[in-house]
Order: C-alpha cells, then sequence, then structure tokens
C-alpha cells in the first residue's frame, strides 16, 4: 500500500539519513562498554587416564588375587559393561554408580555415547557431621 508522504514525514526522514557521519540531536550517544575483569582461577591438574593394565594392576594391588586370575574376570566385565552400553542399557553398579546414556551418534571411526555418572558421596567422607550425630541420638520418643 502506497501512501503520499507528507511535508511532515519527508522532512525527519531527510533530517535522519542526510549523511553518514552527522547525527541528530534526538538520538543519544550509545553509552560505552565497562571493562569488565575476569579473574583467572589456576587449572586442575588432569590426571593421565587410567588404562586397562594400570587398572588390572590396581585391581590385583586391592584384592590380593594373583594377576593370572584376576586379568580374566576383569577383561570379561569391561566386556560386558561395553555391551551393556552398547545396548542402550543404563548401568547401576554401586561402587562406580549410576549410567545414565544422554544420546549416542554413529560416527565414521565408531560410537560415540554421551552419558551421565553420578556417585552418591561416599559415607566414610560424611562420617563425624553434625547431621550424621543428630540422626543416631533420638529416633523417635518412647510411648509412654
Amino acid at each position: 500500500m502506497a501512501t503520499k508522504a507528507g511535508p511532515r514525514s519527508g522532512a525527519s526522514k531527510a533530517a535522519t539519513t542526510s549523511r553518514k557521519g552527522a547525527t541528530t540531536p534526538e538520538t543519544p550517544a550509545a553509552p560505552v562498554p565497562q571493562a569488565v575483569v575476569v579473574a583467572e582461577t589456576a587449572p586442575e591438574p588432569v590426571l593421565p587416564d587410567l588404562k586397562r593394565q594400570e587398572l588390572l594392576a590396581q585391581v590385583v594391588a586391592r584384592s590380593d588375587v594373583k594377576k593370572k586370575y584376576a586379568k580374566p574376570v576383569l577383561e570379561a566385565a569391561l566386556a560386558l559393561i561395553g555391551e551393556a552400553l552398547a545396548e542402550g542399557r543404563e548401568l547401576n553398579l554401586a561402587p562406580m554408580g549410576k549410567v545414565k546414556i544422554n544420546r549416542t551418534k554413529q560416527m565414521a571411526n565408531g560410537r560415540v555415547i554421551i552419558a551421565r555418572i553420578r556417585q552418591n558421596v561416599s559415607r566414610g567422607a560424611e562420617a563425624g557431621t553434625a547431621d550424621d550425630k543428630d540422626a543416631k541420638e533420638v529416633v523417635a520418643d518412647p510411648l509412654k
């Protein structure tokens, strides 16, 4: 729909678009952004990946089982965990935690599984807190 420009609309349009560098008194200057100082935190030390041989050595040390007996058990357990993840099953393995698969993506060189692992805080770390002491004192008042 074409409208006829009145004398007022043409004048204001000409004033705002007259020159590139000119500013009109109606437009306020843009506020100058203040510099924000971001405090840098020290990066957390990254531990090396836990490889199968190191895991096997730690299992042998913790369980006092000979390496020749622990190795097939560990490899079978890792294979079963890998197969369960490939099937899309969620894992609930008490000391390790609960593994919930969010999504999977098939790539050219393999499958990428994006998952969440929830681990409970060990009770040994919480022992001695005030809440723990209160819970042990009185569970319920005896009936009279």
